[in-house]
């Protein structure tokens, strides 16, 4: 929110909104308005366009959640593609029966519709039968003095399925251990969201245009 203000106050951008969408939902399909508060203008991803629909499901059973709770983020009506060319298995894997389509985006609706992102699917972590999304783990250690950047991955665990692992890169001349980062976390976010592995690192593996993998970050954590 302080760097849209900032956008806002030197750059006169006065009507900056958010959207979001995909390439296959015609590409947007929420959007924020001039009108909202800076706050839900630049924070969330607004609301759903008219003529269309949403749900957040839970990943695992298919079921709506209750507003506040975090799922998958659908969207069905017009914009929605008919189907990916000559694709049909692929067709079916991201559009369902009752034409949703689902976005493999981890989103929050508030109770006045406003919506947050708050991960990818494929990023969540399961342990113990507990979901984990990496991005609430991810902003709160980006509020520690030390840390510059932050990822946070699941790795493979024999009793929980999964472990909760976090890449850290420290700001200049900075220093930390392991059990650092852990007492931070105590006390402040949920004992299981703590992670069992942290690793310190220089650098991120990244694509050729920026995008951080977090695929590779695994492997090289098997």
């Amino acid at each position: 929110v302080e760097v849209m203000r900032q956008v806002i106050e030197r750059l006169r951008m006065s009507q900056v909104t958010i959207a979001y969408g995909m390439t296959e939902t015609s590409p947007v399909s929420f959007q924020s308005v001039v009108d909202d508060p800076l706050d839900a203008r630049v924070s969330t991803i607004g609301t759903i366009h008219p003529h269309l629909e949403c749900k957040i499901i839970d990943p695992l059973t298919g079921a709506t959640v209750p507003r506040g709770e975090p799922g998958e983020l659908c969207a069905r009506g017009y914009a929605v593609m008919l189907g990916y060319w000559n694709d049909e298995a692929a067709t079916a894997t991201a559009i369902d029966t009752a034409r949703w389509m689902h976005s493999g985006d981890l989103a929050v609706m508030k109770d006045d519709g406003y919506v947050n992102i708050v991960g990818r699917l494929k990023d969540m972590i399961i342990r113990g039968g507990e979901n984990i999304y990496p991005r609430e783990i991810e902003e709160f250690l980006h509020t520690h003095p030390k840390i510059s950047d932050v990822q946070v991955i699941g790795v493979p665990d024999a009793k929980y399925g999964e472990e909760v692992c976090v890449w850290i890169r420290l700001r200049e001349g900075q220093s930390s251990t392991p059990e650092e980062i852990r007492d931070y976390c105590r006390g402040q976010i949920s004992t299981y969201k703590i992670p069992r592995y942290v690793r310190f690192t220089t650098e991120f593996p990244m694509t050729v245009t920026g995008k951080i993998q977090k695929f590779r970050m695994r492997e090289q954590m098997i």
